[in-house]
């Protein structure tokens, strides 16, 4: 005869149902999957398409054909994809935060205006054309954007509308001058036209290199601040009461966005809506947490990056669409939606 065991028992033994970290922490392993495939397709798909079995015989064996193909092309590539996704949407991320809109973007602040006007600065009046060469210019006018705001928008006293508004002064003047320079150079409309688009397609192993001291700061800083960040999108008054430093997270954070996305546009170019858009799709499951919607940011951003890249290789092929172009297709309608999605959420 079987007895039933008693309720208190039944309650010990039986499974503890799945609990949202739980939830959070597989997805973000399927994440990491489907990034690893992603990847494998960026390597694999292109002008001449490559199976899975070239892939690997291009990068672990042969050094002919498939190995000039897989490893002098198509591996940079993907690295510099992996790479600039994660810096542009976990700073993305970060300056959401810090502003507390979810429809900011590194361009709110002005960044990847000051990387556009130093690059064609360097191109128009000191003759330098090679990616070696400006990326050092980008990065060095994106961060000295990042900081002109941080001091207009009020240093120590800076609140994020005050950062919004700076930002966007500063990028509308900069896009002025670069569109007056581009008009009256022909030589330098020339060469801005492909890098102001925005490109994987320049990436090399010295350009990684270049840029990867800074990407790596960048980010361990950027997810060190996610619990000080948590505070500071409660307001000013609720952060202050549970023991955060308003400034000097801001300060940081800045600093992060900065780098990250300065480091990203100098390799790639600028561009668009990959910052704005996975921060805020991310948030919509995993809530306003950050220690969550950091690590997503940072990995779900290359997917749509190196995504938009495969595209446009394969919809114009055997000539490619630029991923910027991509990106911005995709992006337009996708934020009228979030913008539309809000409005009727506020109503």
């Amino acid at each position: 005869m079987l007895v039933d065991s008693p309720p208190e028992q039944r309650a010990e033994t039986a499974p503890a149902p799945p609990t949202r970290r739980a939830i959070r922490a597989f997805g973000l392993v399927a994440s990491v999957a489907v990034l690893v495939l992603v990847a494998l397709a960026s390597i694999a798909i292109g002008a001449k398409e490559l199976s899975l079995e070239q892939v690997w015989h291009g990068l672990f064996q042969d050094t002919g054909t498939y190995g000039d193909v897989v490893v002098d092309e198509r591996l940079s590539r993907t690295v510099l994809g992996l790479l600039a996704g994660a810096a542009l949407g976990l700073s993305g991320a970060v300056l959401q935060a810090l502003t507390r809109n979810p429809l900011a973007d590194p361009g709110l602040l002005g960044i990847n205006a000051g990387a556009s006007a130093a690059v064609v600065t360097a191109m128009t009046y000191f003759g330098v054309t090679s990616v070696n060469g400006y990326v050092w210019f980008a990065f060095f006018g994106a961060a000295a954007v990042g900081a002109l705001v941080w001091f207009l928008g009020g240093s120590r006293g800076a609140t994020p509308v005050r950062l919004a508004l700076a930002g966007t002064a500063i990028s509308a003047a900069l896009y002025g001058y670069l569109q007056a320079v581009m008009i009256t150079d022909d030589a330098a409309l020339n060469k801005m036209r492909f890098w102001t688009v925005g490109s994987l397609s320049s990436a090399t192993d010295s350009t990684i290199l270049q840029v990867l001291p800074f990407l790596a700061v960048g980010t361990v800083l950027a997810l060190a601040l996610a619990r000080p960040l948590n505070a500071v999108a409660m307001g000013d008054d609720t952060a202050k009461a549970l023991g955060a430093h308003l400034n000097r997270t801001r300060a940081l954070s800045m600093l992060a966005a900065v780098v990250l996305c300065g480091a990203a546009t100098a390799a790639c170019g600028p561009i668009a809506f990959v910052g704005l858009m996975v921060p805020h799709v991310v948030r919509s499951f995993t809530g306003p947490d950050l220690r969550w919607i950091l690590p997503y940011a940072t990995i779900l951003s290359p997917v749509l990056l190196l995504g938009a890249d495969v595209i446009g290789r394969v919809v114009a092929r055997p000539s490619e669409l630029q991923v910027g172009i991509i990106t911005a297709i995709i992006g337009g309608p996708v934020f009228i939606f979030l913008v539309r999605r809000r409005r009727t959420a506020q109503l």
